[in-house]
This record gives structure tokens, C-alpha cells and sequence, in this order.
């Protein structure tokens, strides 16, 4: 589902890489942690996922989408694809609940009427149907974050990409968004959660993936624990013909 081979980035002026070598391949259906200290690549690994960043050298395959023939046009297109939730909710603050999500869907192309319908159920996902026609500044933080969750989820996406959605939240608020996600990929959603929580982390014991100075120092394939300092995990090489065929003949879709 997301594949990195050998994938490098390395910003000018900075003497180590962001990422160095990554290599690694999260199934369909998985939850994954991505834990690190600050600038141990979380960021940069997240943007390399959306195509905000492009990388220096190296193989980043997405749901069987190659990104490296994903033309500058077709970028919105293939981040619609894509759920992503951030630490800032990033909510439109003149709309209500129930416009927030209706306006994700309305940018994807769907009709009034599967809006009308669709919306609701997400709403009810979340448990927010209640407060459909409040404005993000009437709500909570925890609810915020759920709209914004809501928001990512209705266009169902085959992956969803937390980037610190925890951050901002009290330990209660976390864990009712930590167990959100965990509901939602056990709908079928690949999930891959960037975080510092080391309660939740150890909590659901979920694949943990640690990076350390842009490296993988870890890779916790089952019963993750959250722990930052490892011994580097040895490179294999020729990595991405080992990944499932499907992947590799959609290597040059194009949205």
C-alpha cells in the first residue's frame, strides 16, 4: 500500500539527509506508528507520501501509484486520494460541521445529493451528528480534530495519514481519537500515524517504526513498543521486487 525503496532527501544547506536510504513497505489494512525525536525525518517522511516534498533519489510507490509519474497537475488529484489529518484541524472557521465535510466532497466532484447523503453517516462516525450545525470555534479540540477526521474519511480513502493528531489534546481527548482510527482501520483504512505519544504508541502495540538522524532504526512489525534508540536496521537491497506484484505493473499509472 505504501512502498519507500532506498528512498533519500537532503534539503540545501543541511550537511546530513532528511531521509537517508529509507526502505520500507506498509501492507493494506495496517496501522503503523512513525515515532522519532524531533528532525529525525517524521516530517519529511509524511511529505514524501503527499508529493509535497520529492526526493532526491529512490522509489515511492502509493496505492500502486508511482509518484514519480504523478505530473505537477495531477497532484491535488492524487492528495484527494490520500485522508490526511493534521495537529491544527485546519477546519474552515466560517463553515459549520456539517459544511466542512460537505465542502471535502463538494472539491471531489460529488453530487448535492451523495453529499446529503454521505455526510450524516460520517458525522455519526465520529459521533458529531449532533453538533452538525455548530462552527469550529463552538466545539472542543478533541471535536475539532473528530470533524477534521470526518473531513479526511468521507471520500473513503484506501489510506490515512495522521500527522501528530494528538498534539494539541488532553490524555482522555487522545485516547477517543486514538481509538477513532483504530475504528476506522478496522473498516479496512490503512493508517500510519506520526507521533511523540509514547501512551498510545504502547497502548495498541501496533507496527512502530522508529527513525533516528533520517535512518529506520527500528521496525516493530507487531506488538510495537515506542522506543527512539536502536541500532540501525541493515539496508536490503533490490527491495521493491520483493513487494506484491499488483504494485509493480501499476508503477506507471498516472491520475
Amino acid at each position: 500500500m505504501i512502498l519507500l525503496d532506498s528512498v533519500t532527501k537532503k534539503y540545501p544547506g543541511d550537511s546530513v539527509p532528511a531521509l537517508d536510504s529509507i526502505s520500507l513497505h506498509i501492507e493494506p489494512n495496517e496501522f503503523a506508528f512513525l515515532v522519532g525525536k524531533s528532525g529525525a525525518g517524521k516530517s519529511t517522511f509524511i511529505k514524501m507520501i503527499t508529493k509535497e516534498e520529492i526526493p532526491d533519489s529512490g522509489k515511492i510507490i502509493v496505492g500502486g501509484i508511482d509518484l514519480d509519474y504523478v505530473k505537477k497537475r495531477h497532484i491535488p488529484g492524487y492528495r484527494r486520494r490520500l485522508g490526511v489529518v493534521f495537529q491544527d484541524f485546519k477546519l474552515l472557521p466560517r463553515r459549520t460541521v456539517y459544511e466542512n465535510v460537505a465542502f471535502a466532497l463538494e472539491i471531489a466532484g460529488m453530487s448535492g445529493k451523495e453529499i446529503r447523503k454521505t455526510v450524516p453517516k460520517v458525522l455519526e462516525l465520529v459521533d458529531l451528528l449532533d453538533q452538525a450545525k455548530k462552527f469550529p470555534n463552538q466545539l472542543s479540540g478533541g471535536q475539532q480534530q473528530r470533524v477534521s477526521i470526518a473531513r479526511s474519511v468521507a471520500r473513503q480513502p484506501k489510506i490515512l495519514i495522521a500527522d501528530e493528531p494528538t498534539a494539541n489534546l488532553d490524555k482522555l481527548t487522545t485516547e477517543e481519537i486514538i481509538q477513532l482510527l483504530k475504528k476506522i482501520n478496522d473498516f479496512g483504512t490503512t493508517i500510519l500515524v506520526s507521533t511523540h505519544d509514547e501512551t498510545i504508541v504502547n497502548t495498541l502495540q501496533k507496527r512502530v517504526i522508529t527513525l533516528k538522524d533520517g535512518k529506520i532504526v527500528s521496525d516493530q512489525k507487531n506488538n510495537g513498543i515506542y522506543k527512539l534508540d536502536a541500532t540501525p536496521v541493515p539496508k536490503v537491497p533490490n527491495r521493491i521486487v520483493q513487494t506484491p506484484g499488483h504494485a509493480l505493473r501499476q508503477r506507471r499509472k498516472v491520475i
